[in-house]
């Protein structure tokens, strides 16, 4: 399999390695945390989606919580100073989404063990705080986010954190702040686009792979932008059932060169998207016109109930990684430019072909905690936390080319 064999180059190419990753970092400003969903098809591995605002902190490994807090703490004082010590953490306002509360209750617990004083809240004037109660039955209090209400400014935060992805721009939120916020609302999916990440990936596997003199395909995901979609338009569902054989062609010609037997697929995702919303798998473009009701309701529209008006045509990348049985993929947690912790998510309906973040997928323990105990005995987890580390790098390009700014943020390298 291809992951024993990138292990192998990867320890052998350590330090340079290292050193190319620490002098990225120290060149761009990186999110608090992200998260990396990984294909591995044992030709190659590479993460297919990336996101700034993760939920599902409380799915890590337990091992992994244990070291998390520090990574807060540290990342926190390293970026902005050791003076920061109260954090107003901003959420989705998923009232009635229990699971989503063991999240946010999962990041104040570990933000409160790496030093901090947490407040919860929404980006919305709230007349009274509200309760919630979480999964497991935990409860927990949600304030106004705005800097003018009694409870934030008894609190006084030195910094807003947030896990709310902002596919609502929440403007009139957005003038009123003075608070630095992390992530910045900017890379939000109101205005962010997969295509542009996925660029900056592709570029930085070449560069990464051009180090350990390698295929850059092992670590690739090819991806091409379709714009002006519009599902209720033949000439355009048209075009981009051209688009789809031609890059399923491409794929068939690269697969051929390597001796790859599997037959290419493709997906089309929404270019602005998130929660697995608007992504379908297609095996040729005679699919795209094949489209029933159910499948072109689903391409529609996206979180919130905004239209999806650009789409990505992505390489299909089948997962060989099992859990007991039920294909799975790694999800991998970072927390800065470190390692955090991860799970497997797992989806007894869905092929290892297909997408498996929709309803029904089970979460199972992967745990990256023991990596530099012991390089050489996980090779899972080494080759998996590479290609979350260059996703972060892509998100620090990727809020460059934007010309998005981190309020008060201070450079720092990952050593």
């Amino acid at each position: 399999m291809i992951k024993d064999s990138l292990h192998q180059n990867y320890c052998q190419k350590e330090k340079d390695l290292q050193s190319w990753y620490c002098a990225k970092t120290k060149e761009l400003s990186y999110p608090i945390y992200s998260s990396y969903d990984i294909r591995d098809s044992g030709f190659k591995v590479s993460n297919v989606d990336a996101n700034i605002y993760p939920a599902g902190f409380n799915n890590i490994c337990p091992v992994d919580k244990e070291s998390s807090g520090d990574l807060f703490g540290n990342y926190i004082k390293d970026h902005y100073g050791s003076a920061v010590k109260k954090v107003m953490l901003v959420t989705e306002e998923h009232t009635n989404n229990p699971f989503y509360w063991e999240n946010v209750i999962a990041i104040k617990k570990l933000l409160e063990a790496g030093g901090q004083q947490v407040l919860v809240s929404f980006p919305k004037d709230l007349p009274e705080p509200l309760m919630l109660k979480s999964a497991t039955g935990n409860e927990i209090q949600v304030v106004s986010g705005y800097e003018n209400s009694a409870l934030v400014r008894e609190f006084k935060p030195d910094l807003i954190i947030s896990n709310n992805d902002f596919s609502d721009p929440n403007e009139d939120w957005a003038k009123q702040l003075s608070i630095p916020m992390n992530p910045p609302r900017e890379l939000g999916w109101y205005q962010r686009k997969k295509s542009r990440y996925f660029k900056h990936y592709n570029d930085l596997a070449a560069e990464f792979t051009g180090i350990l003199g390698l295929d850059p395909f092992l670590l690739n995901v090819e991806t091409e932008v379709f714009e002006h979609f519009d599902m209720g338009e033949e000439a355009s569902l048209k075009e981009l059932s051209g688009k789809v054989d031609a890059m399923i062609a491409r794929l068939q010609k690269q697969y051929d060169q390597r001796g790859i037997t599997e037959k290419p697929f493709v997906f089309v995702k929404n270019n602005a998207g998130t929660y697995g919303l608007a992504v379908i798998r297609v095996g040729s473009g005679a699919e795209v016109m094949d489209w029933n009701y159910k499948s072109r309701k689903k391409m529609k529209a996206a979180k919130g109930g905004r239209d999806v008006e650009e789409v990505i045509i992505q390489e299909g990348i089948p997962s060989r990684v099992q859990a007991e049985g039920v294909t799975a993929e790694p999800v991998i947690y970072m927390i800065g430019c470190e390692l955090a912790g991860g799970f497997l998510r797992t989806h007894a309906e869905k092929s290892s072909s297909e997408s498996l973040n929709s309803p029904g997928a089970v979460y199972k323990r992967l745990c990256v905690s023991d990596l530099n105990v012991s390089l050489q005995g996980h090779p899972l987890e080494n080759v998996y936390g590479w290609s979350a580390r260059l996703g972060v790098l892509a998100i620090g390009l990727e809020a460059r080319e934007m010309g998005i700014t981190f309020k008060d943020y201070k450079a720092s390298a990952c050593v």
